[in-house]
């Protein structure tokens, strides 16, 4: 086998491979000779079929499994001899040319490819132990937790039909339907959903014009779906409800004691609270977790500046891409929408794929010089994190997974990043800095990077409200608090 490099550009490498048509004869024929050994066919005794009727039965379909077989080792073989790093599997060309396949496999050709690559660049890790950062802490205070405790508590309280009108908190069991330009609209109907007035299920204004409102009576509500609704093709419309009011009920006592607690599905009220401040650090530490990462990639990619390999930024930038215009599409917004155009956006998104393929290639290569790995548990748990995702698929996700090694690695691959930000954590300087939760949680929070206001989706996109299942949110609490509990 000839290796000949024909292309070494940058990042960017071709490599020709010739396979002697010797070669290429010399393992046909030994194949021939095993299979001769083995060979039952009518006519001949067992192994005495003639190696030239083999040839003439066989011949093709055996060299074209010699083929094969070169395409798929020779790839990693040369990368290995030449102590490279394949960005991407490398690209294989060969002649497309029907009279030049034929004549290799009847052996009378060499066997000439290519192999396009790139490679990954080879980075020295920078000392990073100068790296400092903020974090930014709450303190979480009783008054805090107690507040959250009767919002999840709020579902096991009882409602009791009542005569009159109904006020802010009471509950309306209603049946409804939603027309816009005089049509019904797909999703705007329900019967007896039940519905707690200010809790701010439904669109703004929908809640407030049924206070008042008694059982049997019947009225027209006006609303405006949102500009930013989730659903397109109600965004920004103006909209009737006709209405049914089928009863109203007043909320009873909301009792905070033991039994409320195991209503929760936990044991006391104590412990309630133990579940929902661990909830709330959780909460208000992956916002912090997030914010120290973001400075410490902002410091590495002040160190770093060095090429990437094109393929590895064109895949980074498509999926980028394609989530922007999927949010876009979702909103019923445009560029212009968003105060850009097309071209700028590309510009500015291509530049955040950049920055993130070479940050990752730094994170990767501080991990593997650390010696960082990712556990097999670690992995099974993200397996099973992800099989949970699609209830009552569990089994075609596994069979997803175990045949996709691509997706395996995408699980792999987040789990990798953060036991390398941990490593980095324990080796640079972190100042703790006590904050609000208003602090923290601020969306235009003066510290926060240039690169983080690109990653945000540029759909001002408010999550669409429920238009039905009024309870949802407090069923979702509840079970939080059961999860947490577990």
């Amino acid at each position: 086998m000839q290796v000949t490099e024909t292309l070494n550009e940058g990042l960017k490498r071709e490599i020709k491979i010739v396979v002697p048509a010797t070669d290429l004869e010399a393992k046909l024929a030994e194949r021939l000779e095993t299979a001769r050994s083995r060979a039952k066919i009518n006519g001949f005794r067992p192994g005495k079929v003639p190696t030239a009727h083999l040839r003439k039965m066989y011949g093709k379909s055996f060299m074209a499994e010699i083929v094969n077989e070169i395409l798929n080792e020779t790839p990693r073989s040369v990368l290995a001899e030449r102590n490279e790093k394949s960005a991407t599997q490398p690209v294989v060309s060969m002649s497309e040319d029907e009279k030049e396949a034929d004549l290799v496999l009847d052996g009378k050709a060499d066997f000439i490819f290519s192999l396009n690559y790139e490679v990954l660049p080879k980075i020295e890790v920078q000392d990073f132990t100068g790296i400092e950062v903020v974090r930014e802490v709450v303190e979480i205070s009783d008054e805090e937790v107690d507040e959250q405790v009767k919002k999840v508590a709020a579902s096991t309280r009882t409602f009791e039909a009542k005569k009159g009108k109904a006020a802010d908190g009471d509950r309306v069991t209603i049946d409804y339907l939603g027309k816009v330009d005089g049509e019904a609209f797909d999703g705007g109907a329900d019967n007896d959903a039940q519905l707690v007035l200010g809790s701010g299920q439904f669109i703004p204004g929908f809640e407030e014009q049924l206070i008042g409102a008694k059982a049997g009576e019947e009225k027209v509500i006006n609303v405006t779906f949102p500009a930013e609704y989730g659903a397109a093709h109600l965004a920004g419309k103006d909209a009737t409800f006709d209405i049914t009011v089928k009863e109203v009920a007043k909320p009873g006592e909301l009792e905070l004691n033991d039994e409320t607690a195991k209503k929760l599905g936990i044991e006391t009220l104590e412990r309630l609270r133990e579940v929902v401040r661990g909830q709330i650090e959780s909460q208000y530490g992956s916002i912090t977790r997030q914010k120290v990462k973001r400075q410490i990639l902002d410091a590495l990619d002040g160190q770093y500046q060095f090429e990437s390999p094109e393929k590895l930024i064109e895949a980074e930038f498509n999926n980028i891409w394609q989530q922007i215009n999927f949010d876009l599409n979702e909103a019923g917004r445009t560029f212009e929408d968003e105060e850009t155009t097309e071209e700028a956006a590309r510009e500015e998104y291509r530049k955040l794929a950049e920055r993130r393929v070479r940050l990752g290639l730094v994170l990767s290569e501080i991990g593997e010089k650390a010696g960082v790995e990712v556990t097999e548990e670690e992995l099974q748990r993200a397996v099973f994190d992800q099989v949970r995702r699609y209830p009552g698929q569990e089994q075609q996700i596994y069979e997803f997974l175990r045949n996709t090694p691509d997706a395996v690695a995408n699980l792999r691959a987040p789990i990798f990043e953060e036991k390398v930000v941990d490593h980095l954590l324990e080796a640079i300087k972190v100042t703790d800095k006590v904050v609000t939760k208003e602090e923290l949680t601020a969306e235009d929070d003066a510290e926060a990077s240039a690169d983080e206001a690109k990653e945000k989706k540029p759909a001002k996109k408010a999550a669409p409200k429920k238009k039905a299942a009024p309870k949802k949110k407090a069923e979702e609490k509840k079970d939080e608090a059961k999860d947490e509990e577990k």
